[in-house]
């Protein structure tokens, strides 16, 4: 009885020993000279597809500007769009950036008079419509919607007795007036008002 333990044993042994001789060990695939062709035209192929994407999207955005322009107005490289729904300063903001652009803020005296024009023509001749333009973070320093200091002004100082700006830290919120002549004047931003957008074309 022992002798048949022995051998089963011996035999299992055996068939151990043969089979790790017979497995050959794992080695690391060594990359070809055509794996290393074939990765760098994935690469070559992903970049493509991203500027494919990257036109796309400027295409996009190229097409609905051009569909601003053609409801609105071109004026000096920017896209004018009016909206004669009367808002409060901070929704005809919120407005404006969720179609992608900002309220508008005329940067000279013939940009003004042309957006005058165009808000007398697409609103009416005596409406007041909200500027891009306030002093809310310090009062008298009055800066476009990017934060930056406005170069270009057209305040109404025709009435010597109240020069514009004249309504200190309730009126923070800037208007253009077709009554005025396209001049500015300060208001309250609570006040409900009509707007225009302004879309830089790129």
């Amino acid at each position: 009885m022992e002798f048949k333990v022995v051998c089963v044993l011996l035999g299992v042994i055996l068939l151990v020993n043969c089979s790790f001789e017979q497995t050959p060990p794992k080695r690391k695939p060594v990359k070809k000279a055509s794996d290393t062709t074939k990765d760098a035209a994935i690469e070559q192929l992903q970049k493509q597809i991203d500027n494919i994407v990257l036109e796309l999207n400027l295409l996009k955005e190229q097409q609905a500007l051009q569909t601003v322009c053609l409801k609105g107005k071109k004026i000096h490289g920017k896209c004018y769009l009016a909206d004669p729904v009367r808002k409060r300063y901070h929704t005809a903001s919120e407005d404006c950036n969720n179609l992608g652009g900002v309220l508008g803020a005329p940067t000279s005296s013939d940009e003004n008079d042309q957006l005058r024009d165009y808000i007398r023509q697409s609103i009416g001749p005596d409406e007041q419509v909200w500027l891009g333009v306030n002093d809310m973070v310090t009062e008298g320093t009055w800066v476009d919607q990017t934060g930056l200091s406005i170069t270009y002004k057209n305040w109404d100082t025709s009435n010597s007795r109240s020069p514009q700006p004249d309504g200190g830290q309730s009126q923070n919120c800037a208007i253009l007036s077709g009554a005025s002549r396209g001049k500015w004047l300060d208001e309250n931003c609570r006040e409900e008002k009509p707007s225009v957008c302004q879309f830089n074309i790129v």
